[in-house]
């Protein structure tokens, strides 16, 4: 009895449709396959800062939850704190063909020409937590974030409230963010602007610890050697003050007594240590970004008019308040 085989022909028909298959099944992970499918999902390409804080690691998971509870197909890039990778992830996305661009810069300047090729792209850009100063506003749909320089102002006029009374020079150094970031120019500038209403706040140094606890340990060590009195610290985010703390301590001091401490963010170890009376004032700087990025990838997306600013509602903290937040907070 002779048995029939199929011929070539329906051999390569079948071959071709099992091919076909299979591609389709991976054309949605994040390693192959074009963006967006035809699973009608929004496809968004995020480029982070990196991990060099508590505050940075919320915001990302923060970021990572809302996408996946909007059914947002989320292709996400650690930049390392380095604006090239930030280029390169965002031409990758650019070729990848994602519905929507957003990011948070590692510094303002020099990203007109990488934002213009998404513009022609047609792929619109949101920016994330900290802005450019590019003058084509255009280049960009809106910006998500804090208004930096106000939270360096609360600083600031805290600190005048609390030293109305200094008969004399109250010496203040400054633990700066990374240069050039948004968060560091605008924070030093609006704690300029509020304590110029007291001629004895002065600031006698002031340095880049970069936003890490290592970087705020090592600029204090210096800021401790160079100069024997020291009254005020103000740290540009609260892992940079929690490094202070340790050279401060090193150094035979007490935080929060011998030298007030002024932070900004409130992650949970911040308010632990404002509770515990080693800092003594945090401005917040709310990381919880992810659902209301969502939603604006969402309006971008479909056409919809969005404002050119949007910024996140925060508060501040003394020692008391910090101890009523802590339990319930989520940072």
């Amino acid at each position: 009895m002779r048995t029939h085989l199929p011929s070539r022909k329906v051999i390569a028909v079948l071959t071709a449709a099992l091919l076909a298959t299979g591609m389709a099944a991976c054309g949605n992970s994040d390693t192959g396959g074009s963006a967006g499918g035809d699973d009608g999902k929004i496809t968004l390409g995020f480029s982070q800062v990196g991990a060099e804080s508590g505050w940075r690691t919320a915001n990302t998971t923060s970021i990572k939850e809302a996408a996946a509870g909007a059914g947002i197909d989320l292709k996400f890039d650690d930049a390392q704190q380095k604006q090239e990778n930030q280029i390169k992830a965002i031409r990758n996305f650019i070729q990848q063909k994602v519905d929507v661009i957003a990011f948070s810069p590692v510094v303002e300047s020099g990203w007109d020409t990488v934002l213009k090729e998404a513009k022609d792209a047609k792929i619109p850009v949101i920016l994330t937590d900290r802005s450019v100063d590019s003058a084509d506003k255009s280049l960009y749909k809106t910006f998500l974030g804090s208004d930096f320089v106000k939270e360096g102002r609360l600083a600031g006029e805290w600190l005048v409230e609390q030293k109305k009374a200094a008969a004399g020079p109250v010496n203040i150094v400054e633990l700066q963010g990374t240069t050039g970031s948004a968060p560091a120019n605008d924070r030093k500038k609006g704690f300029a602007e509020a304590i110029a209403a007291n001629p004895n706040l002065k600031i006698i140094a002031s340095q880049s610890g970069d936003f890490t606890r290592a970087g705020g340990k090592q600029v204090m060590e210096q800021f401790l050697k160079a100069n024997p009195k020291i009254d005020v610290l103000f740290a540009h985010n609260d892992d940079m003050g929690l490094g202070a703390l340790e050279a401060i301590t090193a150094a035979g001091k007490v935080p929060g007594k011998d030298i007030t401490i002024i932070t900004v963010d409130a992650v949970k170890d911040g308010m632990q240590a404002l509770a515990d009376g080693k800092f003594n004032f945090i401005a917040e700087c709310s990381p919880l970004l992810g659902p209301q990025l969502m939603d604006l990838v969402k309006k971008v997306h479909n056409g919809e008019e969005v404002p050119a600013r949007i910024e996140t509602q925060e508060t501040t903290f003394t020692q008391e308040q910090a101890k009523e937040a802590l339990p319930n907070r989520k940072y």
